[in-house]
């Protein structure tokens, strides 16, 4: 099975982009919605997590997410050794979702594709890329969240120039209709290169 990586910047518009593949009846997987999941449900996550934490890294609820937030954007080897743990595990569940899928191709949409080295095992990469006040304004109105806490995840993500010249196609997303254009184009590309 033919893997595209898809990433790029939080705020980028991953999402948006990994949508439009799915319109056109691609199978996309959605690393970061597994992941959490993962955290969640896997036994083998949630030990070491505690280990690394304490209990209170889970509650009645989960996940405590917010407790996590916290610790990991001011200290990034401990958001460095949750990807350890959580990574591994997340590879595992997409190696056997893949086996499922049936189709030309699948899209593996991932934010730290390029950090954790996952774009090793993807045949082509898509990064999308957006001008820093748009990303900012999307995630200001989504997230509800402080400029601080974007640029501190920011600073933890590669820069889309690091990006770039390791990926196969690259999107600007700033307008829905032309981003729609870019992935029906990129659609075709791999659909030739793969026949």
């Amino acid at each position: 099975m033919i893997i595209v990586g898809l990433t790029g910047g939080i705020g980028s518009g991953k999402s948006t982009v990994a949508n439009a593949f799915n319109a056109l009846g691609i199978p996309v997987y959605i690393a970061d919605e597994e992941a959490k999941r993962l955290m969640n449900k896997s036994q083998v996550i949630k030990r070491q997590l505690i280990g690394l934490f304490g209990e209170e890294v889970y509650t009645k609820e989960g996940l405590n997410r917010s407790f996590i937030a916290n610790i990991i954007f001011k200290n990034k080897s401990l958001l460095n050794k949750i990807n350890d743990i959580v990574h591994p595990e997340v590879a595992k569940h997409f190696k056997k979702w893949v086996k499922a899928q049936n189709g030309p191709y699948v899209v593996k949409e991932a934010a730290i594709l390029f950090e954790n080295n996952g774009y090793k095992a993807c045949d082509y990469v898509i990064t999308v890329t957006a001008p820093k006040d748009v990303k900012m304004q999307r995630l200001l109105s989504r997230d509800k969240t402080s400029i601080e806490r974007i640029e501190a995840i920011m600073q933890n993500q590669w820069h889309d120039e690091d990006r770039i010249p390791l990926s196969d196609f690259v999107i600007e997303n700033t307008d829905l209709e032309n981003t729609k254009k870019q992935v029906l184009n990129i659609h075709h590309k791999i659909l030739e290169r793969i026949r």
